[in-house]
């Protein structure tokens, strides 16, 4: 079920993605993948193609390590090159405006505001393909460590982990988003690609999106009525964050609080 509450960018070439990244940027080198629905994953949408995945191939890109944060997006309002998004006075699950999350992630963003911060970087939103490659970390499985997936890998709704909320699991017991890099990083050096935020692509949602990838096609459609978020969040449960999950949300939030969206950019090679 799809659901959620609702830098001056430098580039290292001897950056692989099979390294920690310590300039906060991973270059991911071109090759194939298997896209979609794991092995062994009953929980598969019928969007997510066929069990045991499809092969895309993928150009060589490059993607931050971390969700852009509260205070990098404040940054690039002082430099009058963004909006301000809806903020914590706005609705209490907004980081932007509240004290002492300048490094959780930066939500609550439409679209075209998460597009305006990665343009002002140099960069642009991760094509659906290019996130999914980047969030598997060569992996098969459901999620990069494994078939599970619980508060020990990353900041969701388990059902089971409590913390400061009394009888609230949402955001590992917190009901919020963490500060960014709060658990290990994926094989690719990536943090938080499953929860925490979920994270804006620049594709617009098609059902048949995997096959137009499989087949060379990686922006998809030029138009459409929703864009796809990937990931899962603080707020969503554990199918949610598997790396096959296809989340869609309307590019522009209207009266919608997107309290479970963020995002990072990506860069086209120089």
């Amino acid at each position: 079920m799809k659901r959620g509450i609702y830098c001056s960018v430098l580039l290292f070439a001897g950056i692989t993605a099979n390294a920690q990244a310590s300039s906060g940027i991973v270059v991911v080198e071109a090759g194939e993948f298997k896209m979609g629905c794991s092995a062994g994953d009953s929980a598969c949408e019928n969007d997510e193609g066929p069990e045991g995945g499809t092969v895309v191939s993928v150009p060589t890109f490059s993607i931050d390590k971390n969700e852009v944060t509260v205070a990098e997006y404040e940054a690039c309002i002082a430099a009058g090159k963004c909006t301000r998004p809806k903020d914590h006075q706005r609705n209490k699950y907004c980081n932007v405006g509240a004290e002492g999350r300048d490094n959780h992630p930066a939500n609550c963003v439409d679209w075209q505001e998460a597009l305006d911060y990665c343009h002002w970087q140099g960069g642009r939103l991760p094509y659906e393909a290019e996130w999914e490659k980047a969030a598997r970390g060569q992996s098969l499985t459901r999620y990069p460590w494994g078939q599970a997936v619980s508060c020990k890998q990353a900041i969701l709704d388990d059902g089971v982990t409590m913390g400061s909320v009394p009888n609230e699991p949402d955001g590992c017991g917190e009901d919020r988003t963490w500060p960014v890099g709060s658990h290990a990083a994926n094989g690719y050096g990536l943090n938080d690609m499953h929860g925490n935020a979920g994270e804006w692509t620049m594709n617009w949602y098609d059902r048949e999106g995997i096959t137009r990838y499989a087949s060379g096609d990686l922006k998809g459609p030029e138009d459409g009525r929703q864009r796809v978020v990937r990931g899962g969040s603080w707020d969503e449960n554990v199918n949610n964050l598997r790396s096959s999950f296809r989340n869609v949300k309307p590019p522009v939030s209207g009266r919608s609080i997107y309290g479970s969206i963020g995002f990072r950019c990506a860069y086209d090679p120089k």
